[in-house]
Formats: C-alpha cells, structure tokens, sequence
C-alpha cells in the first residue's frame, strides 16, 4: 500500500478527493501553488478568510492542467452566515477563483453563538442541488452541531475538516463521522512543525531516514485521513509529498495512535470561536 500523490478517498456522494492536498492559507503568490500542481498536487485548500481566493485561481488559471483536473476547496466565512449571505459568499468565492463551480465547499466554523450555521448549510444544499457545488461540508464541527444538520437539513455533511494531528486525532469525533459517512479531513496535520521535536517520532523517522513530518504524513495517509499541510517553502513541497517510497508498520500506526492527547494544539475552541460583523471583503 505505497500509494501515490493520485490516490483519493471517495466521498459519501461518490466525489474523488485527493488524500494528500496542498495548504494555501498565507501564501499570496501563485508560482507557489502552480510549484505544488507541478509536483503532483491536485487538492488545493483554501478559504475566503485567508484572503487569497484569486491568488488561487491564477494559479489554476495559469498552471497549464485543465479546471477538472483539480480540486478546489474553499470556505464560508463566520460573518457570512445565513441563507442569504451565504447565497453572496459563494458568489464572490467563485469570482475570485476564476471557476464555474467548487469541488468542496464548507462552512468554515460553526459559530454556535451566532445559531445561524443550519441557514447557511440549506443555502450550500441549495447550490449543492444546482450542481455549482461538487461536495458540502464543514469544518471544526463537533457531533452535536452535526447533529442538528442531520434533523433539520436533507443532505449529510460529505466532509469534516478539523484540527488533526498526532497529538489531536479526535477519537469520539471520528467515530461518530465514520458512522454516518462523514470524511474527516485534517488541518495543521503536522503540528505547525511540533513533531520535530518528538521523540517518538524521531525514532520512526530514523529507522526509514525520513523527516519527521514525512512519517507523520504518512501516517495519516495510512489512516485514509485526507490532509492538508501547508508550506511555502519549495524543498517542503517536495518532501512532504515523498512518502510513498516506506510503509509504516502496524505497529507503527498503534506507537502514533498512542500519541493522542485529544486536545487542541494548534487551532481554536469552537465553542468559543465566535462570529464577528466585519465581512471579509
């Protein structure tokens, strides 16, 4: 099971997502991201609260691979709730990225404070059944917000993209999304560069003369956990794509289990990240 960068997981709609996706957030130049698609990625993850929505889509305008080729994800941001605004949002992430339609759209964070977060999914079922959407999704959803979707909406969210690392591999969360055919999708898989300094890992690492973040990718590309790491450095785009060359051993997967800590290490709270009025643009 070496696997390469082409190998996807199939959504619950029957939509290929590449496992090993590319990063955007920060990056504001697009030879950056053309670099990525010229070394095998396909899934680029970005979001109209970082800002570089149309630094994405001339990447993808210029990268020389058709539009079909990719996979695009982006994101309704926390003051874009509701049916409405989410009607505009999407209208002004497909402006900036220079496409017809979106393979993945989420809903950025839940915003329990703000209760408008079952609006604004009914507005991405809407564009869902219109086909300008691929898949839907969330991200940073915990079970009792997945929840109220399943009882007031129609369609289950296909993805989940949350914070997922060695040290926070959400055991229960993935439980529940496994039972009801929800993908967990993986941000700051590597920790913002944390694993380097563990000792567990280096060990691993040793053994197959790779870095830590390439064991630590790998062993999510194990798990079938699609991910996202994000680097603007060319020499990390490459290596962290050069894990299909050593295979962890089960054992090996259970000593990266073990790490878990199930708590958050790089992300926010969702209970406590809240809405704000300032819209994005």
């Amino acid at each position: 099971m070496s696997g390469s960068i082409k190998d996807c997981v199939t959504l619950s709609n029957g939509v290929q997502m590449p496992i090993l996706g590319f990063g955007t957030v920060f990056i504001k130049d697009p030879r950056k991201m053309i670099y990525a698609i010229e070394h095998g990625y396909r899934n680029l993850d970005t979001a109209t609260d970082y800002g570089n929505e149309n630094v994405v889509g001339e990447a993808v305008k210029n990268c020389g691979l058709d539009r079909k080729e990719l996979f695009i994800t982006t994101k309704v941001w926390n003051s874009m709730h509701g049916y409405d605004k989410t009607m505009k949002a999407f209208d002004f992430s497909v402006k900036q990225l220079q496409t017809d339609y979106i393979d993945l759209y989420l809903i950025h964070w839940p915003c329990p404070n703000h209760n408008l977060y079952v609006d604004t999914w009914k507005a991405m079922e809407q564009l869902y059944k219109e086909g300008r959407i691929r898949a839907i999704g969330v991200s940073n959803f915990y079970e009792e917000w997945l929840e109220r979707i399943k009882e007031e909406c129609e369609i289950v969210p296909m993805v989940n993209q949350v914070e997922y690392n060695p040290y926070n591999q959400h055991v229960e969360l993935r439980k529940y999304c496994e039972a009801n055919n929800i993908q967990i999708e993986a941000y700051t898989p590597i920790c913002r560069g944390a694993v380097n300094e563990d000792a567990t890992i280096q060990k691993i690492a040793a053994k197959y003369a790779k870095s830590c973040v390439q064991v630590t990718i790998r062993f999510l590309f194990q798990e079938r956990i699609p991910l996202v790491p994000r680097t603007s450095k060319e020499e990390r785009i490459v290596s962290n794509a050069d894990i299909f060359d050593f295979e962890l051993t089960e054992e090996e997967m259970q000593i990266m289990r073990d790490l878990n800590e199930d708590r958050i290490v790089c992300g926010e709270d969702p209970y406590l990240f809240h809405v704000t009025d300032k819209e994005p643009y």
